[in-house]
């Protein structure tokens, strides 16, 4: 008893599909059953330029699978839970990248008769958007407390109406549908891919990509500030401590009062912003045209405001005092000579 002979363009799908598999890049298994055609030729041309989808019968990827010499528990891996499997191939992205192009892809639509709820479906109380009419009995007819409540349709009480595992029919659909509800989900579900040789299935592949990336950004953050309190000099570090380095030796200059280009004009300045200090607790008649001047000036740019209570301006004139009498040199004869 001779074999059952084996069409041409079989031969000639199952070389095309190993050609399929063997090819650089990155292979995937997808799930596209139970998405309406004019969805999946959408979906199709949204994903055109970064990857190509291929469909065929189970028994021709199967034969080409082994024809590309693949370990056939792969893709018995990549089958589990794909009622309509079909092979994916980039060669732009790696399979993580994958996996979050083609999750975009889900989306819901109406249930339709006898399909299995994938979820729980609770109706939230309250209103909706449909005034009175015949359709309050439509929703209590299956099983929606539905009433009218101020000229609109009211859910009465939030309910779970179709539990998981459950199916649904197709008069629940239907109002489910009116309520904006579509609880069947669809789209272009991976299943698992190969890259680089190596099996991923897509619970692996569905990582948290903005929590991963703050965790990076804290673990920089974090090693950063290590490395320079432990003086750790590297490129990244070197700028931060200098840059600190040289605040501290400044900082140590105005307190020994060591003078250079970079310590006198910050004397100047603290000494010019004490001395007005000093000359505003004067009264105005004991000042010059200068420090007149210099006083309306600074009270003109200065961004806080002035203390308006006794408890402040007695504080204020303590400050005033222990600064006078620390900063007093004997070479000043009088305020006159502090602004020249």
């Amino acid at each position: 008893m001779t074999g059952a002979k084996i069409a041409p363009w079989k031969k000639d799908r199952v070389g095309e599909l190993a050609a399929v598999i063997t090819a650089d890049g990155v292979l995937g298994i997808v799930d596209v059953g139970g998405v309406p055609a004019k969805n999946m030729l959408a979906m199709r041309n949204s994903l055109r330029s970064k990857m190509s989808i291929t469909m065929a019968k189970k028994t021709l990827m199967r034969l080409a699978w082994e024809q590309a010499g693949r370990p056939s528990q792969e893709l018995d891996t990549l089958f589990e839970g794909a009622s309509q499997p079909a092979f994916v191939h980039s060669e732009t992205m790696n399979a993580f990248q994958l996996f979050n192009e083609l999750e975009k892809t889900r989306q819901g639509r109406a249930a339709k008769e006898g399909e299995i709820s994938p979820i729980d479906i609770v109706i939230e109380k309250g209103p909706t958007e449909f005034g009175p009419g015949p359709i309050v009995g439509e929703f209590n007819a299956v099983g929606i407390p539905a009433k009218i409540d101020k000229g609109k349709v009211a859910i009465q009480r939030t309910s779970t109406v179709v539990e998981k595992g459950e199916a649904i029919s197709g008069d629940m659909g239907i109002m489910l549908a009116k309520l904006g509800i579509h609880p069947i989900e669809i789209g272009i579900i991976l299943t698992g891919a190969i890259d680089d040789g190596y099996l991923f299935e897509a619970d692996s592949l569905n990582l948290d990509v903005d929590g991963f990336r703050r965790d990076v950004i804290t673990a920089t953050s974090t090693a950063f500030n290590l490395a320079c309190n432990v003086r750790w000099f590297s490129a990244q570090t070197m700028p931060t401590l200098l840059g600190k380095a040289s605040g501290e030796a400044l900082s140590v200059a105005m307190e020994a009062g060591i003078s250079n280009d970079v310590t006198i004009p910050l004397f100047i300045s603290r000494a010019n912003a004490r001395a007005l200090a000093l000359a505003g607790q004067l009264d105005s008649s004991a000042l010059d045209d200068g420090l007149s001047a210099a006083l309306g000036a600074a009270a003109a740019t200065s961004s806080v405001p002035a203390a308006t209570s006794d408890a402040a301006d007695s504080a204020d004139e303590k400050t005033v005092e222990e600064e006078e009498e620390e900063e007093e040199e004997p070479e000043f004869d009088g305020l006159g000579d502090l602004f020249g």
